[in-house]
Order: structure tokens, then sequence, then C-alpha cells
């Protein structure tokens, strides 16, 4: 009797102590999951900040004001996925402009603000796969055995994370299929 008590006592404290292991390991996950959106979301507010600057550049250098309308948008009632993907049309189309007008590359002007756009998008980009590699590392947690019934119970959910460069992926598959 005196050694069932005491196997007894013994397997409660091991699934506690589980409990408690991958608890903490969840906890630990979101915070690196917030801190990541943190500094994403500030990353893409300096990029929408250099974005709005150079935007009336380009328009009064080449005297059309039509030019990435995009940019005079509401972006308040986006996430940060889809405020991401905003901003990315709208540097690319950004980019192009001045890949079609050499002339707006000779401006010191632009060219600081492409300097310091380009530095950001450094830090972005490192700012997402953190992010990235956070979330994986987390919806591991949440399918893996025995950290998923620590799931259930506090009913974690997974996480969406940015899968821009897979789309570009798959939008360039998509294309070279139909060429076929």
């Amino acid at each position: 009797m005196f050694y069932i008590i005491i196997g007894t006592i013994t397997l409660i404290a091991f699934i506690l102590l589980l409990i408690t292991i991958y608890y903490n390991k969840f906890q630990f996950s979101i915070i690196k999951i917030e801190e990541a959106e943190n500094n994403s979301d500030i990353f893409l507010n300096k990029k929408y900040d250099l974005i709005k600057r150079i935007v009336p550049l380009i328009r009064k250098e080449l005297k059309d004001k039509t030019i990435i309308k995009e940019i005079d948008d509401d972006f308040s009632d986006l996430n940060h996925f889809e405020f991401n993907d905003k901003l990315s049309k709208i540097d690319d189309e950004i980019f192009k402009i001045l890949d079609d007008n050499e002339k707006l590359l000779k401006s010191n002007k632009i060219s600081k603000i492409i300097d310091e756009f380009n530095d950001n998008e450094d830090d972005l980009v490192a700012s997402i796969k953190f992010y990235n590699d956070t979330v994986v590392d987390f919806n591991k947690l949440i399918v893996s055995f025995p950290s998923n019934i620590i799931r259930f119970i506090f009913r974690y959910k997974k996480k969406k994370f940015y899968n821009h460069e897979k789309r570009q992926m798959y939008e360039i598959l998509k294309e070279d299929n139909k060429k076929e």
C-alpha cells in the first residue's frame, strides 16, 4: 500500500512537472512571437514612413500626381501581414518607376531615402525571419506530443506566419506552368 501511494505521488509530480515545463515553453514562445511582432511592426511603420516621404518626391520630379495612388489609402484596419503585403506591392511599384526613370536616382533626396529604405528592408527581412522561425517552433509545440495536450488544455492555436517569399515562388511556378 505504501509503495502504491509513493508511486501515485511520484506519477502526479512527474505529470505536473511535464505540464509546467511545456506550459513554460509555450509562454516563452508567445513572448518571443510578441517581441518579433513588435519589431516587425516598427520596421513596417518605418517602411511606410519612408514610402510616404519618397512618393511626393517622385510625383514632383515626374510631374504626375497619379503615380502610386495606393499610398493614399487607409492602412489602419490592416493586420501586420496585410500591411506588409500592401507595402511590398507599393515598394515594387516604386522600384519599377525608379528603374524606368533613371533621372530620379540623381536626386540626392531620393537617393538618401532609398539608402534608408534598403537598410530598413534588411532589418525588416531579418525581423520577419525571426518571427517566422519563432512561429514555426510554436506551431511544432502545438502539434507534437506531449505539448499538444497542453495546447488542448490552454486552447492555444497555430499562429500565421509571413509567407510572402513562398507566394512569390508559387506565382513564378504558376506562370511557368501556363507557358507550357
